[in-house]
């Protein structure tokens, strides 16, 4: 009797088989949701290693686009003269480097979430995908800190809040589905080709300076300014200034191009990360 009955509890046991993936196959997002947990301690120890044995801890998040703000606002604000849409150049350059210095920390840490965790790739069955998605997620307690300064500075020069606002959540979700997309391809070359890391600092400085953070969109006229959307950066700055700000050149096409092209590359990058990811262990 004893014998059957672990017979049957054998036979109705599941079985899990892990075979390496071929060609383009599915992303297996559903893998994701029963592995949050997961994902939510990698967010959290991402965070505590960010800040521990720091002499600053959490104030680097705000230092970053502090001392930027400042430099542009020396160099294009009162040495260039640069137009900021009728808004005081610190308030305007500080809005746009804040979605732009979550955007830059996700893309830089993302891309190299692999191969800096090299030894838990090889040891544990887990989606790939928490593993860059989750030092993404963790920007995030940046991301707020630089808010609650953004909006002293506003307080400071009289900036008003306008119902506008309510769209900043969508317009973190854009910053953060360009940062993944852009994440996972440069994470998934970076394992087989490891020259590419050294790419990326170049990379982020040319992009900063190809986004309206210095300088105005609205120097652009149209169709140009459109299609200037298709940097989907450009789209998150322009709508985070339009936002908080309430400038007059709202995003218009230009948000609708920058959140496809956004789009476009998580989708594409999700698809080339899963294609690679069955030689991430034996490669790394």
């Amino acid at each position: 009797m004893n014998l059957a009955i672990r017979e049957t509890r054998s036979a109705a046991a599941p079985v899990i088989r892990i075979t390496p993936s071929k060609g383009w196959v599915d992303l297996r997002l559903r893998d994701l949701w029963e592995y949050r947990e997961l994902l939510y301690f990698l967010v959290w120890r991402d965070i505590k290693v960010r800040y521990k044995q720091t002499a600053l801890g959490a104030a680097w998040a705000i230092l970053q686009p502090l001392f930027t703000m400042l430099i542009f606002s020396i160099f294009f604000g009162r040495l260039a003269k640069m137009p900021s849409d009728g808004i005081p150049y610190p308030v305007f350059a500080f809005t746009g480097l804040a979605p732009w210095t979550f955007f830059a920390n996700g893309l830089s840490q993302s891309s190299n979430s692999l191969v800096q965790n090299a030894n838990l790739l090889t040891k544990v069955y887990f989606p790939r995908l928490a593993l860059p998605l989750a030092t993404v997620l963790s920007g995030v307690v940046d991301f707020a800190l630089a808010m609650v300064v953004l909006g002293g500075i506003m307080m400071y020069y009289g900036v008003r809040i306008t119902a506008a606002i309510l769209w900043l959540p969508a317009l973190l979700l854009l910053a953060l589905v360009t940062a993944l997309g852009v994440g996972l391809w440069l994470s998934a070359l970076n394992v087989e080709y490891r020259d590419v890391r050294y790419t990326i600092p170049f990379l982020t400085q040319v992009w900063l300076f190809a986004t309206p953070i210095a300088y105005p969109s609205s120097l652009l006229p149209e169709p140009w300014r459109t299609l200037y959307g298709l940097n989907p950066m450009v789209g998150v700055v322009e709508g985070f200034r339009w936002a908080l700000l309430g400038t007059a050149t709202a995003p218009g096409w230009m948000i609708v191009a920058s959140s496809l092209a956004a789009l476009l590359i998580l989708v594409t990058g999700a698809y080339y990360f899963r294609r690679m990811e069955c030689s991430f262990a034996d490669v790394v």
